[in-house]
């Protein structure tokens, strides 16, 4: 890959869109585009930073293709830690939205430290095969999930998690959410934690509830008392979290065990072939594992480690914002993708 050109700081914003426009207008006619690969094709690379310290970085790969303008967005796969919310809260490392559950029994706190003690280091660990790993992922997920169940976790207490929780959206989210539901573009929102806590930080941080916008998570059953008593569906860990975990997606809503406002049919959504997937972790691209997509954008948030992990993270996504950037970039984007 040749070294990308350089732009300056404090041209990056239009700098981005103008190269946004050179693609889109160079895209192949109907008559002369030649017969498409099978799926996954991909945008040129644009690494970007809307950190004012660092430069950003384009560059273009000749031989990739941008499809119809009008329809490259037509679908939104996103992550959820450290992609719509920051990475750091206040100088520090914030929550994830699994870290941040507190169930108001101390014992089984610590037994959940435990095994995040075990079996975190069993995850990054490159050496051990995929297959091998994912039951053993699958296992920790297991043991945690019955660990809530008989510690007795209540909903009170994950509202109260969250109230105290270090977890803050990324400046920008909520224009992209607004600007994505007035086109009726789907939104899913991938987790291998915990769909009621994603819910209800939505609920507490933004204040308002998106109909386009699905959660496809671990999600919990509870009784009448509000403690829960069981999970609903497949186990979603941290290798698995893709388009095959589809029935598990529900709309994020204002009440409790509430299944209705969005009654939208989800076959449909799987037919929109045109994706736009956000993550930051490079694992994250393995959500639309399963979509039979034929355009897909890459859009990565690299947050931590950029020395060491830039060219990984430029290989792999097409789009990759620095430093815990505000989803600015993101709404611009979309925006001239979904005019």
């Amino acid at each position: 890959m040749t070294s990308p050109p350089l732009l300056s700081p404090s041209s990056s914003s239009s700098s981005r869109l103008l190269l946004l426009r050179l693609l889109l207008s160079r895209r192949r006619s109907p008559a002369s585009r030649s017969p498409p690969p099978p799926l996954r094709r991909r945008l040129p690379l644009l690494a970007a930073s809307m950190s004012s310290s660092s430069s950003t970085a384009a560059t273009r790969n000749p031989g990739s293709v941008v499809a119809d303008a009008d329809g490259l967005a037509r679908k939104v796969i996103a992550d959820f830690d450290g992609t719509l919310t920051r990475y750091w809260y206040d100088g520090s490392r914030g929550q994830s939205s699994h870290g941040l559950l507190r169930q108001g029994n101390e014992e089984y706190d610590a037994k959940r430290e435990e095994l995040f003690e075990h079996y975190h280091p069993i995850e990054i660990c490159p050496d051990i095969p995929l297959p091998e790993k994912a039951k053993l992922m699958e296992e920790w997920w297991e043991k945690t999930h019955a660990l809530l169940i008989e510690g007795g976790l209540t909903y009170e207490a994950i509202r109260q998690s969250v109230a105290d929780a270090k977890i803050t959206f990324r400046d920008g989210v909520v224009k992209l959410f607004e600007f994505l539901e007035e086109r009726d573009i789907p939104v899913l929102v991938f987790s291998a934690g915990l769909a009621d806590i994603i819910e209800e930080v939505f609920r507490q941080k933004l204040h308002r509830s998106f109909k386009n916008i699905k959660v496809v998570s671990n999600r919990m059953v509870f009784n009448e008392e509000g403690r829960l008593v069981s999970f609903k569906g497949k186990t979603i860990h941290v290798l698995n979290k893709n388009e095959h975990a589809l029935d598990m997606a529900a709309p994020v809503h204002d009440n409790l065990g509430d299944p209705n406002g969005y009654t939208d049919d989800y076959s449909l959504v799987k037919k929109r072939t045109n994706v736009l997937l956000l993550g930051d972790h490079i694992g994250d691209l393995g959500m639309s594992d399963g979509l039979n997509y034929e355009n897909r954008i890459a859009v990565g948030f690299l947050n931590n480690n950029i020395e060491k992990s830039l060219k990984d993270y430029s290989e792999a996504f097409d789009i990759v914002y620095l430093n815990d950037a505000p989803m600015v970039g993101v709404v611009e984007l979309v925006s001239e993708l979904c005019p």
